[in-house]
Parts: C-alpha cells; structure tokens; sequence
C-alpha cells in the first residue's frame, strides 16, 4: 500500500482511499488512545473522534509522507481532552462504594487479587511522560520524532523519558498499586 498515493487521492475527495488509510492504522490509534485514556469505551470514543478530525481536515496535511504521525497527533489530543473531560468528574473511592452498599459481602467470597501492571503504572505518570513512553516503547519512535511530534525540545523529551523511566522503576519496586 502505498501512503502518500492515498493520502492524495483522499485530498481530492476520495472518501474509499481516506476509509482504506485510516483502517490501515486504526489499531495503532486505538492502542495510543487506550493507553492514554486507560479503558476501552473511552479508547474507542478518541477512534472515532480521530476519524471525524482527520476526515475533515485531511486537505490540511501539508506532507502526506507523515500521515500516520498527524494520525496519532490527533488521537492523542483527543485523548487530552477526554481526560480533561473525566477530570471534571469526581469518581467515588472505594472506600465511598463500600459504604454505599453497606459493606456487605456478596457471598460469593472471592477477594479480587490486585495486581501490578505496567498500565497501572504508566497511568500515574503526568501527560508529557506518559506520552514520550507510549511513543518511544508502544509505537518504537526515535526521541527525536517524539520531540517532533509533541513540540518539545530534544533535551527536554529526553529528560521526560528518563524522568518517566524512573518513576516507573521506583513505583515497580516499591509494589505501588494506588
């Protein structure tokens, strides 16, 4: 397949050759969306959302060579604001539920084993950190296309990236969970 053959062709209007690019790296996007956003529903509104933006502007991609770069820009600005959007939600604790229901047990007397994942992890980071690993380690960017890609100074991604790095080995050995 040839990208910038479609992307052309999808500039000129042609909806088929704009369908077959953006389902040729619509896992990609999802992948980028569930790890920022951390759960499938949300990932699946950032695809969806991706694919409006990028429909509708498509005629602005000045470089059709770096068309799965502006993919994954978008989703990951759709992304931003879905959490912006979650944190104007106040979510209960656990704590809070286990009141709600009056701390009974179900019955069935099974305690749900919580484990350490690297989602888990890599949830608690802040945005920039969370992003310059998921390009670097999920989409195997150089730091360079990263500091690209977020418009950020090459020193400074690769601060974030070491700096993200660390935390998460500090957070693996202690066993942080919360």
């Amino acid at each position: 397949m040839d990208i910038e053959k479609l992307v052309k062709k999808a500039q000129k209007g042609n909806d088929k050759a704009y369908l077959q690019l953006f389902q040729h790296f619509e896992e990609t996007i999802y992948r980028t969306a569930y790890v920022h956003v951390g759960n499938k529903e949300d990932a699946l509104d950032v695809v969806q959302e991706t694919a409006y933006l990028s429909f509708k502007s498509i005629q602005s991609l000045r470089e059709p060579q770096y068309f799965k770069t502006w993919l994954i820009k978008i989703a990951m600005n759709c992304s931003m604001n879905v959490l912006r959007q979650r944190n104007k939600i106040i979510p209960f604790e656990s704590e809070d539920a286990e009141q709600l229901s009056g701390g009974r047990d179900d019955g069935g007397g099974e305690e749900i084993a919580l484990s350490v994942t690297l989602n888990d992890l890599i949830e608690k980071l802040d945005t920039n950190e969370k992003s310059v690993i998921m390009l670097k380690y999920y989409q195997d960017y150089t730091i360079q296309s990263i500091a690209e890609l977020l418009n950020l100074p090459l020193g400074s991604t690769k601060t974030i990236l070491y700096r993200g790095l660390n935390k998460l080995r500090q957070r693996l050995t202690r066993g942080e969970i919360s």
